[in-house]
């Protein structure tokens, strides 16, 4: 039996730059949720607003007592409050497989269950409902409210960060190796305890799938809404709105019908659950990932076929190479190879392909992943480069990512990941990266 130094040991690296870098992520991540609303609205007038007048209005803004209460909108916190609580709720009474993740250090596996795709249909059927009886404009509080909505998901993180947090202290709790410093400010903000759980509701995989995720779709619905409302109906709305709609929606769907798949990606089996997932996933994805929709609704753009046709092309590349990439790993993790691809076997025994799309890159699905990135963005047109920033954004986080599984893989594999690297030299884009 370990000892409980042994299952969890003083975390004694630090990412991020350590509790300084956390405390800075931590405060700018809520601020510039907002900014990105601010700076790219109709309400404040562009995207973005003029330039020159932006470090007065900034000033005026912070400085004015109405604009903090205007940060917050009760209706829009009970609203946030109720689609979190139809979450957990459509998680305990709708069926679901039990599927077991990772081994643990503790040598157990832990039970998830599989029901994220079920609560999105159930979702979905209740707000096409809802449109189809009261029409478009019975959908369209998600941009009235936009401000309100980031408040309610902001404060939600916080509450789960500190709760995770002080529930990690409790006696038998396993640690993620990298969330336990002792600093207050640096595991509130990477997460503590691994899997922080309820009974057998696991928090972590929930908020990962369910709450934000699904909500970027209905958001994203509620945008075409507005814009049908403001174009005089649906068949009104613009090519790239729906385009929008369609490969976000879609991107939505494959995550949450392979929900399997997420049980054995790095922010499960390695990341603690603490501030940087919570707000990550509870307002970072529903209202910044869908950035483009709400620019579209007061920046309406007709593509025309051929522009469609090209954007259809660029995000079908980026989905065929992430959906291609993840089926030969998680093929080949389960003992099957049907394409009989090449691997390499580590001295541990370990197999690491070096043929297919992982001998063309050690992150190939990340490149599918930027690529799709990129097709979300180009329905905007060039007039400003804030719709470019998720693009922008995710591949900062990827690179970073990259770094971070590759840090774990020499710590795991020595030498051997040297020889692996000299096999597939190139990080995520095949010749250029």
């Amino acid at each position: 039996m370990s000892s409980k130094s042994d299952l969890n040991p003083r975390t004694t690296h630090y990412e991020f730059f350590g509790p300084p870098g956390a405390l800075f992520v931590t405060l700018t991540v809520p601020i510039f949720t907002y900014a990105l609303y601010f700076g790219c609205s109709e309400e404040t007038g562009g995207c973005p607003p003029t330039l020159a007048a932006i470090p007065d209005r900034v000033t005026e803004a912070v400085s004015s007592l109405e604009w903090w209460k205007g940060l917050w909108d009760a209706e829009a916190a009970c609203i946030y409050l109720a689609w979190y609580a139809f979450c957990v709720i459509a998680w305990a009474v709708l069926p679901g497989d039990q599927i077991e993740g990772v081994t643990l250090r503790t040598g157990e596996k832990k039970k998830y269950k599989i029901n994220a795709f079920s609560t999105f249909l159930l979702a979905l059927g209740i707000t096409v409902g809802i449109i189809q009886k009261k029409g478009p404009e019975a959908f369209t509080f998600f941009y009235d409210k936009w401000v309100g909505f980031i408040t309610a998901s902001l404060l939600m993180s916080v509450v789960q960060g500190l709760y995770v947090y002080a529930m990690s202290f409790r006696q038998g709790r396993l640690l993620a190796l990298g969330g336990n410093s002792g600093n207050f400010i640096y595991d509130f903000f990477i997460g503590r305890e691994l899997n922080p759980s309820i009974g057998s509701f696991d928090i972590k995989s929930f908020n990962e799938l369910r709450p934000g995720l699904i909500l970027w779709t209905l958001i994203d619905i509620g945008m075409v809404c507005e814009q049908a409302v403001r174009r005089g109906g649906f068949t009104s709305v613009t090519d790239s709105m729906w385009l929008v709609l369609l490969f976000q929606g879609w991107y939505v769907v494959d995550g949450l019908y392979n929900e399997p798949a997420i049980f054995t990606t790095m922010d499960i089996t390695t990341d603690g659950f603490g501030f940087m997932l919570s707000v990550g996933d509870l307002a970072w994805v529903p209202f910044v990932y869908s950035l483009q929709a709400r620019y579209l609704v007061f920046k309406p753009l007709e593509l025309g076929p051929l522009l469609t046709a090209v954007v259809v092309s660029v995000n079908a590349t980026g989905y065929y190479i992430f959906r291609a990439a993840n089926g030969e790993k998680n093929d080949f993790r389960n003992g099957k190879n049907p394409k009989n691809l090449e691997y390499f076997t580590t001295a541990s025994g370990s197999k690491l392909l070096t043929s297919g799309w992982w001998g063309r890159s050690r992150h190939p699905n990340y490149f599918g992943d930027l690529l799709m990135a990129l097709a979300w963005s180009l329905p905007t047109g060039f007039d400003t480069p804030i719709t470019y920033f998720y693009v922008s954004y995710f591949l900062v986080l990827l690179i970073h990512r990259q770094f971070r599984d590759d840090e774990n893989c020499k710590k795991k594999y020595g030498e051997d990941w040297e020889k692996y690297k000299k096999m597939v030299p190139y990080r995520i884009i095949p010749y250029v990266y």
